[in-house]
Protein backbone atom coordinates (compact mmCIF):
# COMPACT_ATOMS: atom_id res chain seq x y z
CA UNK A 1 0.00 0.00 0.00
CA UNK A 2 1.24 3.45 -0.78
CA UNK A 3 2.00 5.52 2.31
CA UNK A 4 -0.85 8.04 1.91
CA UNK A 5 -3.73 5.77 0.86
CA UNK A 6 -5.69 6.76 3.99
CA UNK A 7 -5.33 10.35 5.14
CA UNK A 8 -5.68 11.43 8.74
CA UNK A 9 -8.66 13.67 9.52
CA UNK A 10 -10.41 12.79 6.24
CA UNK A 11 -13.49 10.59 6.05
CA UNK A 12 -13.37 7.43 3.92
CA UNK A 13 -15.46 4.33 3.31
CA UNK A 14 -13.86 0.93 3.85
CA UNK A 15 -15.96 -0.81 1.19
CA UNK A 16 -15.14 1.65 -1.58
CA UNK A 17 -11.46 1.83 -0.58
CA UNK A 18 -10.58 -1.67 -1.79
CA UNK A 19 -11.68 -3.56 -4.92
CA UNK A 20 -12.09 -7.30 -5.38
CA UNK A 21 -9.60 -9.25 -7.47
CA UNK A 22 -11.01 -12.20 -9.43
CA UNK A 23 -9.73 -15.37 -7.76
CA UNK A 24 -7.71 -13.48 -5.20
CA UNK A 25 -7.38 -11.62 -1.93
CA UNK A 26 -6.52 -7.93 -1.76
CA UNK A 27 -5.21 -6.32 1.42
CA UNK A 28 -4.07 -2.87 2.39
CA UNK A 29 -2.81 -1.38 5.60
CA UNK A 30 -4.97 1.39 7.04
CA UNK A 31 -2.91 2.12 10.17
CA UNK A 32 0.35 0.72 11.46
CA UNK A 33 1.54 1.51 14.97
CA UNK A 34 3.81 -0.21 17.49
CA UNK A 35 0.74 -1.22 19.55
CA UNK A 36 -1.01 -2.83 16.57
CA UNK A 37 -2.39 -2.30 13.10
CA UNK A 38 -5.59 -2.09 11.09
CA UNK A 39 -5.86 -3.72 7.66
CA UNK A 40 -8.59 -3.86 5.05
CA UNK A 41 -9.21 -7.03 3.02
CA UNK A 42 -11.34 -8.01 0.01
CA UNK A 43 -11.77 -11.77 -0.64
CA UNK A 44 -13.19 -13.20 -3.84
CA UNK A 45 -15.70 -16.03 -3.29
CA UNK A 46 -13.94 -19.27 -2.34
CA UNK A 47 -10.68 -17.64 -1.28
CA UNK A 48 -9.30 -18.39 2.15
CA UNK A 49 -6.55 -17.91 4.67
CA UNK A 50 -5.47 -21.35 5.88
CA UNK A 51 -5.45 -22.18 9.56
CA UNK A 52 -2.71 -20.34 11.41
CA UNK A 53 -2.02 -18.68 14.76
CA UNK A 54 -0.95 -15.17 15.68
CA UNK A 55 0.75 -14.06 18.89
CA UNK A 56 -1.71 -11.16 19.31
CA UNK A 57 -5.45 -10.70 19.80
CA UNK A 58 -7.26 -9.65 16.63
CA UNK A 59 -10.75 -8.54 15.68
CA UNK A 60 -12.50 -9.07 12.34
CA UNK A 61 -15.31 -6.75 11.29
CA UNK A 62 -17.16 -7.91 8.17
CA UNK A 63 -18.17 -4.84 6.16
CA UNK A 64 -19.60 -6.54 3.05
CA UNK A 65 -20.63 -10.08 2.08
CA UNK A 66 -20.27 -13.26 4.14
CA UNK A 67 -17.49 -15.47 5.48
CA UNK A 68 -16.79 -18.47 7.65
CA UNK A 69 -14.32 -17.75 10.44
CA UNK A 70 -13.08 -20.85 12.30
CA UNK A 71 -11.51 -20.18 15.70
CA UNK A 72 -10.20 -23.04 17.79
CA UNK A 73 -12.15 -25.50 15.66
CA UNK A 74 -15.47 -23.66 16.08
CA UNK A 75 -17.10 -22.43 12.86
CA UNK A 76 -18.67 -18.96 12.85
CA UNK A 77 -20.64 -17.62 9.89
CA UNK A 78 -20.43 -13.85 9.75
CA UNK A 79 -22.16 -11.37 7.46
CA UNK A 80 -21.85 -7.64 6.91
CA UNK A 81 -22.13 -5.74 10.17
CA UNK A 82 -20.90 -8.60 12.38
CA UNK A 83 -17.65 -8.76 14.35
CA UNK A 84 -15.63 -11.50 16.04
CA UNK A 85 -12.54 -11.53 18.27
CA UNK A 86 -9.76 -14.03 17.64
CA UNK A 87 -7.70 -14.65 20.80
CA UNK A 88 -3.92 -14.75 20.61
CA UNK A 89 -2.31 -18.14 19.95
CA UNK A 90 -5.59 -19.88 19.02
CA UNK A 91 -5.66 -21.47 15.53
CA UNK A 92 -8.02 -19.70 13.15
CA UNK A 93 -8.88 -19.56 9.44
CA UNK A 94 -10.96 -17.39 7.12
CA UNK A 95 -13.03 -18.65 4.17
CA UNK A 96 -15.04 -16.43 1.82
CA UNK A 97 -18.36 -18.23 1.36
CA UNK A 98 -19.31 -15.21 -0.78
CA UNK A 99 -17.25 -12.25 -1.89
CA UNK A 100 -16.57 -10.31 1.28
CA UNK A 101 -14.64 -7.42 2.77
CA UNK A 102 -13.34 -7.15 6.29
CA UNK A 103 -11.37 -4.89 8.59
CA UNK A 104 -8.76 -6.69 10.69
CA UNK A 105 -7.57 -4.95 13.85
CA UNK A 106 -4.58 -6.54 15.54
CA UNK A 107 -3.57 -5.43 19.05
CA UNK A 108 0.07 -6.13 19.87
CA UNK A 109 0.35 -4.61 23.34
Amino acid sequence: MEKNKFNNARAFNFNSSVDYSDGGIVSMRVLEKSAGNVSLFAFDKGQKLSEHTAPFDAMIQVTEGEAEIVIGGISNHLKAGETIIMPANVPHSVHATERFKMVLTMIKA
